[in-house]
């Protein structure tokens, strides 16, 4: 049988974190994990320039010690390493980290937070710089994570952390960004909260492209007056006020706009079948089976799917079990439609599929509306 989960999303309303129950542990969810991050060419574009610019704004160099937790494959961590700066990878899932190991980027498979964060300390491994990128969503034990890096961080370190935006997520409609392996959603208001009863102060943030739209958090320990807050820090959090993400209605009221999606997602599918057009996708991302499954989308109107990455090809997405191909398998049998799943990554994409013109294909994405282009 194949297994299905409740998916609730529910709002504090004291500090206004989203959170899902733990209805999958971190260890049933990351110890064999099938997302590798070098698949994607933006991905890795915008973390190379991460890179070059932490160092020329605050002097990393070849006595410095970059961490990150949840490293993958080593993607980000090889670009300072390019540079001679010391790294070192935390990264849970086993497959993942021998890929990275392998790639030569020092590795250890750990679940992060504070007893992984003394065992470091008391081998003398202190983070002048600690990078926790689409990682703090993961863990369900926040306050134990979040007091992990406190532990880890040099006393003149900075922690940055990137988050898919909260407040993005609900102007947008990316309801789909909403699965289990995310057990938490971040608006700055509440990163603030949780970083501050740790000891730790947030002093600048950057808005971000990424995921429908990210934060890039930059932290430092509250004690460490050589770091001030920054005046976007301030503008962004009036702004989530203004939006109202200090209010229980704004959260209440998305769930209306979710079932608008849907209803148009089905509208467009049922009348391009009526048409006698196919439809093909391109992607395996865990956002997609949030969509598909809600909608209830199978193969009925979805013949297939393609991914870049080998780890995904030949399995079935689960729910819809629609098979997972090769990204060939668009040119050799010309779907009418593609739509794609990781709608965050359509211009990529669109980029490496243009050959769909030729036989007058065209794109689709649903979010944050319906487009066909």
């Amino acid at each position: 049988m194949e297994p299905f989960f409740p998916l609730h999303a529910y709002v504090c309303e004291s500090c206004f974190l989203v959170q899902l129950p733990e209805i999958q542990s971190p260890e049933e969810i990351f110890s064999d994990y099938a997302y590798f991050s070098s698949y994607s060419e933006s991905w890795l574009e915008h973390v190379k320039s991460y890179s070059e610019m932490m160092v020329k704004r605050f002097g990393f160099g070849t006595k410095s010690q970059v961490i990150e937790i949840a490293s993958n494959d080593g993607y980000l961590l090889k670009y300072f390493k390019e540079k001679g700066i010391p790294v070192l990878g935390i990264e849970p899932a086993q497959n993942v980290a021998k890929v990275a190991l392998e790639s030569g980027i020092p590795t250890i498979t750990k679940f992060f937070g504070v007893q992984t964060a003394m065992a470091l300390v008391s081998e003398g491994k202190l983070a002048d710089l600690l990078i926790g990128n689409n990682v703090l969503a993961h863990v369900p034990d926040i306050n134990d994570f979040v007091k992990g890096m406190k532990v880890l961080l040099r006393d003149t370190g900075i922690i940055t952390v990137e988050v898919p935006h909260l407040m993005r997520l609900i102007e947008n409609n990316q309801f789909d960004t909403i699965y289990h392996e995310h057990f938490s959603y971040f608006s700055l208001l509440t990163v603030k909260k949780i970083f501050n009863s740790h000891g730790l102060k947030i002093f600048d943030v950057e808005e971000l492209s990424t995921h429908g739209g990210s934060l890039r958090v930059f932290a430092c320990h509250s004690d460490n007056e050589l770091k001030t807050v920054s005046e976007r820090a301030r503008d962004i959090t009036t702004r989530e006020q203004v939006a109202g993400l200090n209010s229980l209605e704004h959260y209440v009221s998305f769930k209306e706009k979710v079932k608008e999606i849907k209803r148009n997602t089905l509208y467009f599918l049922i009348e391009a079948k009526r048409r006698g057009k196919s439809i093909a996708a391109y992607g395996a991302p865990a956002k997609g089976n949030t969509l598909l499954n809600y909608c209830g989308i199978g193969t009925d109107f979805i013949e297939f799917t393609v991914d870049r990455s080998p780890y995904k090809q030949g399995h079935y997405l689960p729910g819809s079990r629609i098979p997972i191909y090769h990204p060939d398998k668009i040119k050799e049998s010309k779907p009418e439609y593609v739509f794609i799943l990781p709608w965050n990554l359509k211009e990529e994409i669109s980029d490496q599929m243009s050959f769909i013109r030729e036989w007058g294909g065209k794109f689709l994405v649903v979010i944050p509306n319906v487009k066909a282009w």
